[in-house]
C-alpha cells in the first residue's frame, strides 16, 4: 500500500458519527475482519451503513468504522471509500436518541 503525502489528521473528520455513508468501492476482507476468510466480500459497490467510530491509521488517516444494517458487518472504511449517503432513504426509520 502506498501511503499519501497527506497528513488527513490535520483536519477534522470528514465524517460524523451517525452519519449514513454509501461504499465506492468492494470491500474485502484484508485480514483484520475476524472469522471470515481473507478476500471475504464484507460490502459491495453502493451498499449504505452508518459510521459507529472513527479511528486512526498510522496517524496519518481517519478510519471509519460503517455499520452495514443488511449484512450486521462493522468494517473499517477510509474516508476516500466511501461518500455520503444523506440522498439515500433510511433503511428504517430514525428516532430521536
Amino acid at each position: 500500500m502506498r501511503l499519501s503525502e497527506e497528513i488527513e489528521i490535520d483536519s477534522p473528520p470528514v465524517y460524523d458519527m451517525g452519519q449514513r455513508v454509501r461504499v465506492r468501492k468492494l470491500i474485502r476482507n484484508d485480514g483484520t475482519f475476524p472469522g471470515k476468510d481473507v478476500g471475504f466480500h464484507l460490502a459491495k459497490k453502493g451498499d449504505i451503513g452508518y459510521i459507529v467510530g472513527i479511528g486512526t491509521y498510522l496517524q496519518r488517516s481517519y478510519v471509519y468504522s460503517v455499520h452495514f444494517l443488511e449484512s450486521n458487518y462493522v468494517v473499517g472504511c477510509l474516508s476516500k471509500e466511501l461518500d455520503l449517503a444523506e440522498d439515500h432513504k433510511p433503511l428504517i426509520e430514525q428516532v430521536e436518541w
